[in-house]
């Protein structure tokens, strides 16, 4: 009798979970493949990004998602499952492809920004991969094969109570692992949930989907955040942290009093390509002759985020962190900067911006007037006779740039930005006008090749330039500062790059130490010129021409290089260096430079950390809150 009662039982209970399989087998396989995907994700990412670790909290939050579809039934519920497939599948590619570019993860703030995606669609179809779209190859299979599965099968509904019960013990089991995952991220990285400045290693610990939530949350309570004033403590916290990183400058102090100042940001200008040959050529020829007549800062970073060539003006002319998410020309145009244009004009400097694109592209034509330039020349003062790449050509651009500083009042301040030498560098129309082609070898019709081919096109428009500039005169009567504005080759080609350079090293460090551009800053008659190996970022150029020009700016989170000798460069994701150690924030390891070796943290390197972090919240709450409003009045 005992055994007759045990094997009813067991039948029983066999059958309730053969019943409840064929009940929830749409849940089952959409939660199975999904996982698969957001598996696949990490792994594509980069083999040393993905840890097995985050499989918990990527199950723990499909558990989250999943849940709610048992309190559907039928075709509402499968209809679900197609949604919540659909988004999470195109979220993936997404990620993908900003990973491939910006080598970050997309945000929120950086989707309200996609529209500035249509002026460089080539550099877009170059991001995304045909491969990318087999992530939604299984909706297209699923659909029909769901449709004949619910025809032939009789499949028993369970009862709203049992479902209800199912969607309450799913929902609190990946409730309470995501929540001891937080609890795990806060306790070794306290800020991290809530200033994202490492957004690969928080992905790499709660997965992609936590992360997408998480940056929404953070972008809804931001807002509001925002919409209220900041403690009056907090705010006095960071005006005093402000006042109190002035250095006392004495060298160069004043040297570009009454001089003119001609900036000029090189787009893609990566330093690697500075006194390089390849097929018995320089690279770039021209630059090399004017490093050589200039002071040359060879351990120069770019510290740009989200908004790319943007956040490289955004900084270069505020010495401000970028946005934590998107680009700052968006998300700031409305507030009150102390920017350099801004005070050099009040100094009775002439100001002007100039770049041969779009005007509304990075929504120049609204942050220019807020940095205070009298003037912007963009693509409608210039004449279009000649295109190369995303529109008019370094030649033309420069050219006719040229002639219009020949027309402004002195002294003046002028800004310009170069264009050709854009990514994916598959254009460089101009060779045939009499110019040197530059035989790459293998690297032909590769996106290295054509980057080699197109910087040494713009090589060319700047040498021809900066010639101009020294034989009228005008060198001889101003300070003029060159730079890049940030990386040329994205992390997925960095293979071509270490062949070319003949590095055996691949990790971390050696890719960070490939992300210097070139700074080089000419003084009048080839004065003071040689190699400056100080480490430094675009945060500290700013402080640096406050100084040769006496503005009087305090509110600057660089430091003039030239009088700062405890140096520290700090980039958008958290990571660090002062020179002799890099921390790379992703991983969470620290590296000897001169070792290259993987050193353990110290009290000492934990406290840069933290202040790192802190230094980028800082930049945050004074931009969010408008601070500079309210502190320049006062």
């Amino acid at each position: 009798m005992p055994t007759l009662i045990k094997n009813f039982f067991n039948n029983k209970i066999s059958k309730q979970i053969n019943e409840f399989f064929k009940s929830n087998i749409d849940v089952i396989v959409f939660f199975v493949i999904l996982c698969i995907k957001l598996v696949s994700y990490g792994k594509s990412i980069s083999p040393e990004y993905f840890d097995s670790s985050v499989i918990v909290p990527i199950i723990a939050s499909l558990l989250l998602l999943f849940s709610f579809s048992f309190l559907l039934k039928n075709k509402k519920r499968i209809r679900y499952l197609f949604i919540i497939d659909t988004i999470v599948s195109i979220l993936i590619i997404a990620d993908l492809a900003y990973y491939r570019y910006y080598k970050d993860i997309i945000t929120v703030s950086a989707v309200r920004d996609a529209k500035l995606l249509i002026g460089v669609k080539d550099a877009v179809a170059d991001v995304i991969k045909i491969n990318d779209f087999l992530y939604l190859a299984d909706i297209v299979i699923f659909i029909p094969l769901f449709k004949m599965y619910y025809k032939k099968i009789n499949v028993k509904v369970q009862s709203m109570i049992a479902r209800t019960v199912v969607f309450l013990m799913i929902f609190t089991i990946g409730t309470v692992v995501d929540a001891k995952t937080f609890k795990k991220v806060s306790a070794e990285q306290p800020t991290l949930l809530t200033a994202m400045s490492n957004r690969i290693y928080l992905t790499k610990m709660i997965g992609n989907l936590n992360f997408h939530i998480v940056d929404a949350f953070n972008f809804t309570s931001t807002k509001i955040k925002n919409s209220k004033k900041l403690p009056e403590s907090e705010e006095k916290q960071i005006k005093s942290y402000l006042e109190s990183n002035n250095s006392v400058s004495n060298k160069f102090s004043g040297i570009g009093k009454g001089k003119n100042l001609i900036m000029i940001q090189v787009e893609a200008l990566q330093g690697f390509a500075i006194n390089k040959q390849i097929g018995g050529k320089e690279i770039t020829p021209n630059l090399n002759k004017w490093v050589n007549k200039s002071m040359y800062f060879d351990n120069y970073f770019y510290q740009v985020a989200g908004g790319n060539t943007s956040d490289a003006e955004f900084m270069s002319l505020n010495s401000l962190y970028p946005a934590q998410s998107g680009a700052a020309y968006y998300t700031y145009g409305g507030n009150t900067l102390n920017a350099l244009p801004k005070e050099l004009g009040e100094k009775g400097y002439y100001t002007a911006a100039l770049h041969g694109y779009n005007e509304g592209f990075w929504n120049r034509n609204v942050m220019y007037k807020t940095e205070d330039f009298n003037d912007f020349f963009g693509q409608s003062k210039y004449t279009d006779d000649e295109n190369v790449g995303l529109g008019l050509s370094d030649k033309s651009f420069l050219n006719q740039s040229f002639d219009k500083l020949q027309q402004f009042k002195q002294p003046y301040f002028s800004f310009l930005i170069t264009l050709s030498s854009h990514y994916p560098f598959n254009d460089v129309k101009g060779y045939e006008n009499g110019m040197d082609t530059l035989d790459v070898g293998n690297y032909k019709n590769t996106l290295f090749g054509n980057y080699l081919e197109g910087i040494h096109y713009t090589d060319k428009q700047l040498g021809d330039f900066l010639d101009k500039l020294e034989s009228s005169g005008i060198a001889d009567n101003s300070i003029i500062v060159l730079y890049g504005d940030h990386f040329a080759i994205p992390k997925q080609n960095i293979n071509d790059l270490y062949k070319f350079e003949g590095s055996n090293s691949t990790d971390d460090l050696a890719w960070y130490q490939y992300q210097k551009v070139p700074l080089l800053i000419h003084f009048p008659k080839d004065e003071n010129k040689g190699i400056n190996h100080v480490y430094a970022g675009q945060m500290d150029i700013y402080p640096t021409i406050a100084n040769m020009f006496n503005i009087k700016n305090s509110y600057m989170f660089g430091k003039d290089i030239f009088n700062t000798s405890d140096r520290k460069v700090t980039f958008r994701n958290g990571s660090f260096t002062d020179g002799k150690v890099f921390y790379v924030s992703w991983t969470n390891t620290y590296y000897d430079i001169k070792t290259g070796s993987k050193i353990n943290e110290t009290p000492e390197l934990k406290s840069a950390k933290e202040k790192s972090s802190k230094e980028l919240e800082y930049s945050d709450e004074l931009l969010n809150h408008n601070l500079l409003k309210s502190w320049t009045k006062k």
